[in-house]
């Protein structure tokens, strides 16, 4: 089980990562400054200039950058309505379910008219709010969400995948290659975790026995592992590919997975770590292959049900 003081401070370094991104865009608030630097000295590297601006169209279809961070802070804001109101909560699911197919890009149509500065304040409001309500939340709370509850850890880690998904989003908008750090164990985990609903997802049933999955972390010496040693089924790689694929912002055919029996196979043509409908996900980038982007979904980016499988 994550240790939610050791997952909100992720989130919030995670949060502050693409904060630093987005500040500097050239049609963004000069007036805003980026908020101070991630715990511990600062993890949060880009290793190119952001190009273009708040304007610039992401892999997911529709959506500009500032979509991307107005539907972070739609959802924050969502969740931070979950465990305060959930009487109002409960109206937003009423709502959602009478428009499933549309209800994220509409929650994500309105902050992303504001002026930037607007956008960037807001977002920063919600995400502070975001960790002060989830860090109160009493143990053993459920707190109510799409379709299902979680507990704050696990709302906070779904918060933090999604925050990292979408900030590839916006890296690939901008040319940006972000460096992977140790926050991603938790992407990792929940993708390992929601194998069984990659299938359930598409109608399909599980496999019964566990994988085995072998993920070399982004510090090139640390082996994250899941599962048990013997499994006949196991994936191995670099903890980055499994979290791309994973969350679906990269194609299997352009990273470094190697699965070991066909079930592992078969379950690398589907993964996903979110709830919600698959999407189209990315179309593979390898040379003999369409140099083409697909949509950028993440369950919730657009269409799906936003969180994470319980």
């Amino acid at each position: 089980m994550a240790d939610p003081v050791e997952v909100l401070a992720d989130l919030r370094a995670e949060g502050e990562e693409l904060d630093r991104l987005v500040s500097g865009l050239r049609d963004g608030p000069a007036a805003v400054g980026a908020p101070g630097g991630a715990p511990g000295g600062g993890d949060a590297r880009t290793v190119a200039p952001a190009a273009g601006g708040w304007a610039a169209p992401t892999p997911a279809p529709g959506w500009t950058v500032a979509h991307q961070i107005a539907h972070l802070t739609w959802t924050d804001e969502r969740v931070v309505q979950s465990a305060t109101d959930p009487e109002g909560f409960a109206e937003e699911v009423r709502r959602a379910a009478a428009s499933p197919g549309t209800f994220v890009d509409e929650g994500a149509a309105g902050p992303a008219v504001l002026a930037p500065g607007v956008l960037l304040a807001r977002w920063r409001e919600g995400r502070a709010a975001l960790l002060r309500v989830l860090a109160a939340v009493p143990p053993g709370t459920r707190l109510p969400w799409y379709g299902t509850s979680m507990s704050a850890a696990s709302m906070a880690t779904g918060r933090l995948m999604e925050t990292w998904a979408h900030g590839e989003d916006i890296a690939d908008a901008l040319g940006v290659r972000r460096l992977p750090t140790a926050r991603l164990r938790h992407v990792a985990r929940i993708g390992v975790r929601a194998r069984d609903y990659a299938y359930a997802a598409r109608g399909l049933t599980p496999p019964a026995e566990e994988f085995r999955v072998e993920l070399l972390a982004p510090d090139g010496r640390t082996l994250w592992t899941y599962g048990p040693e013997d499994a006949a089924q196991r994936v191995t790689g670099p903890a980055l590919d499994f979290c791309l694929l994973a969350t679906r912002r990269a194609h299997r055919h352009d990273l470094a997975l190697r699965a070991h029996g066909p079930d592992a196979d078969r379950w690398l043509d589907i993964a996903q770590a979110f709830a919600g409908p698959p999407g189209a996900g990315r179309k593979p980038r390898r040379a003999g292959r369409p140099e083409e982007a697909g949509d950028g979904s993440d369950g919730v980016a657009p269409g799906g049900t936003p969180g994470t499988p319980s």
